[in-house]
């Protein structure tokens, strides 16, 4: 594995968060939003995602990983923080053949899993996976690592790394400088450990995670970066 810096969620939608709505009753929210309930999948944005319906944005993402990683039938592929399994699905139908699963700690979304990942995907923590050493050509971990604390991150990203026999991708919260922090801490509910550039690649090399990775940067039009 190379260390690259690669933005496969280019081409999803643009939607802009109001970031001074979910201000009010910050904390209550947040105690729910960690729950990863039905309120944080589909009840108010205020708590989470205000829905989280397929759209078939990850359908261009599971084309350009494969392309990117050129994955073949019969290789594996695990998505660390599946959710209900959209990603997953789509690289499933974009190349028959290849073996892909979910790994989520949400049994409310594993219960509502996509279309063909409906029986690809388990229960479980990303600092805990389940899984023999090398048991996949390219391990995911999309939006994901990040609600952990530092050290849960640490572990989780020797986890990717113990359980990928070729390639990996993370993206995390991040922020370049303390105007961009506030308004993320305005914003999320879920994250426990986020960073400046330069202090994710200080744990990534203290992990020895040496896969590809981007970052997610709130900005204050209420975009991402």
């Amino acid at each position: 594995m190379t260390l690259q810096k690669i933005n496969f969620l280019e081409s999803a939608p643009k939607i802009a968060r109001n970031i001074d709505a979910r201000k009010t009753d910050k904390e209550e929210n947040r105690r729910i939003a960690l729950e990863f309930g039905e309120a944080y999948f589909d009840g108010p944005r205020e708590q989470g995602y205000g829905g989280y319906g397929y759209d078939g944005r990850w359908v261009a993402v599971a084309k350009r990983l494969i392309e990117t990683y050129e994955l073949k039938p019969g290789q594996r592929v695990l998505d660390v923080g599946c959710a209900k399994g959209f990603l997953v699905n789509d690289l499933l139908e974009a190349l028959p053949g290849l073996e892909v699963y979910g790994l989520d700690i949400s049994r409310y979304a594993l219960e509502r899993a996509h279309g063909r990942s409906r029986g690809e995907l388990i229960r479980g923590s990303c600092d805990r996976l389940p899984f023999p050493d090398a048991s996949f050509d390219l391990v995911l971990g999309i939006n994901t690592i990040h609600n952990l604390t530092e050290d849960g991150c640490r572990r989780a990203l020797r986890e990717i790394h113990r359980v990928s026999r070729a390639n990996a991708f993370i993206q995390v919260d991040a922020y370049r400088n303390e105007s961009e922090r506030a308004i993320f801490e305005d914003w999320m509910l879920t994250a426990l450990t986020y960073k400046t550039e330069k202090g994710w690649l200080d744990l990534f090399d203290d992990a020895g995670y040496i896969g590809d990775y981007y970052w997610t940067v709130l900005l204050p039009d209420g975009q991402v970066a």
